[in-house]
């Protein structure tokens, strides 16, 4: 008897490997969450109809504080399958889960699937110039989080690419967009005046990676907080140094202005 963490991709349930969707079938009981990312293009009803069984959508407070009671008590005699859009590994949510499998005695196996980190070379930036990614969150009534800021600052002064997942208050319906980043950056700016992120700030942004139409641009940040990027997901990515190859795809495939192709500081 065991868990097994299963990767759903990045965009509808067509995204599942085949070995993923083997397993899922082999299951006896399924369960998903979808409040660290997600599945814009399925419902959970085609998800059930793919698998042919019932699926537990758990909420936050479920997976972080009993999932032993609800999964993993199961999971102890019988095959359960543990369901997440991306690539199930890709969150510290889930390699905590993994461990107290472990540490209950429980066999776990992860199924990957396409993931962001991978997708994001869609945008034509080199994925070996990436540094350090980060998130930016919703401000909340007493906390305004910046360490988004020092990441790109970092990266910045490395010459690296930084990828920039954004918000989501599931239980909220909240999904963060570009523009809204972009603003939340901008009063970062405002507050650390560091000449990290400014309407000046050239940037990329991807909305609903993993389908046929996914949208990519790429600009400045005066003109881009005014763009409509289309529903979520969205995420940005605040370039470092930009070799003469990830400018020319820019141009061609972003709709990036052309004068970054004469830019020696981008």
């Amino acid at each position: 008897m065991a868990i097994y963490f299963i990767g759903l991709g990045l965009y509808d349930e067509k995204d599942i490997t085949l070995k993923g969707l083997e397993i899922a079938r082999k299951c006896d009981l399924i369960f998903a969450e979808f409040y660290t990312s997600l599945l814009a293009g399925a419902k959970i009803e085609k998800i059930e109809k793919l698998i042919g069984k019932p699926i537990r959508v758990l909420n936050r407070e479920e997976v972080e504080l009993h999932f032993e009671r609800i999964v993993l008590s199961e999971a102890k005699n019988r095959d359960v399958a543990f369901l997440t859009a991306g690539d199930p590994m890709v969150a510290t949510t889930h390699a905590d889960l993994r461990i107290r499998a472990k540490q209950m005695g429980i066999e776990s196996y992860v199924i990957h699937a396409p993931s962001i980190y991978s997708a994001v070379s869609i945008t034509g930036l080199q994925i070996y110039k990436f540094g350090k990614s980060a998130t930016v969150a919703y401000p909340e009534k007493n906390w305004f989080p910046t360490s988004h800021y020092e990441v790109i600052k970092e990266n910045k002064e490395r010459g690296l690419h930084t990828l920039l997942f954004l918000d989501i208050k599931a239980d909220q319906g909240r999904y963060m967009t570009a523009n809204e980043a972009m603003d939340i950056l901008l009063q970062v700016e405002e507050m650390k005046r560091q000449n990290v992120f400014t309407p000046e700030t050239f940037v990329v942004v991807l909305a609903r990676a993993g389908s046929l139409n996914p949208t990519l641009k790429a600009g400045y940040v005066e003109d881009m907080i005014k763009e409509d990027f289309g529903k979520q997901p969205h995420i940005m990515v605040v370039p470092g140094r930009l070799h003469i190859v990830e400018k020319e795809y820019l141009v061609a495939f972003a709709d990036a202005p052309e004068e970054i192709l004469r830019r020696r500081d981008l």
